[in-house]
């Protein structure tokens, strides 16, 4: 029954590496690129990286530890990076795609710069 689980988050992690590299392939802007690349890997590479925890753990009984916080920290680094190179080509002009509807942080940095003019005093 175990084997059945740990291949299974084996086909999921392939799946969603594959998905992932489709994306990467297929989409319009480095924006949904970017979404494809951080979303699919992470959910994939955890997948994966647990199905060998699983299997080192029923097999041979090693609870490794290093699996564990591989899983963790791409958890916690694969969508921060995202969001920082995301940010970063938006801070140098890359435009969206013609198909976006909005661009909530032009929005969201015109109305800070909007609040910080009114708050200046007049000279």
């Amino acid at each position: 029954m175990i084997e059945i689980i740990i291949s299974l988050f084996l086909l999921v992690g392939t799946f969603f590496i594959f998905s992932g590299s489709l994306g990467i392939l297929r989409f319009p802007d480095v924006y949904t690129r970017l979404h494809a690349a951080t979303k699919a890997s992470t959910l994939g590479v955890a997948s994966v990286l647990l199905a060998a925890f699983l299997f080192l753990y029923v097999d041979h009984e090693i609870i490794s530890g290093k699996l564990l916080i591989g899983i963790w920290f791409i958890m916690l680094t694969a969508p921060i990076s995202g969001h920082m190179i995301s940010r970063a080509a938006h801070n140098a002009g890359v435009k969206l795609h013609e198909s976006s509807i909005r661009d909530e942080l032009q929005e969201a940095n015109d109305q800070a710069n909007a609040e910080r003019q009114s708050e200046q005093p007049d000279s």
